[in-house]
């Protein structure tokens, strides 16, 4: 059986106006979409007043260069 190429992706969730909670609902929700099979971790930070969530997880797509 071939193996599967896997790739790392992530979805950012940032706001200077909703509150954490507010984030981390969203950021759950994208997680619960994703499942768990494909979840490898959901991070946070603070930058200049903003919060960012930000969910990683594996895709077989390769990312889109930007």
């Amino acid at each position: 059986m071939p193996e599967i190429e896997r790739h790392v992706h992530f979805e950012i969730f940032k706001s200077s106006f909703k509150s954490w909670e507010a984030l981390f609902e969203e950021a759950a929700t994208f997680a619960d979409g994703v499942g768990p099979e494909r979840l490898i971790g959901i991070s946070h930070s603070e930058d200049g007043g903003e919060g960012v969530v930000t969910v990683w997880y594996w895709s077989e797509e390769p990312r889109e260069a930007e």
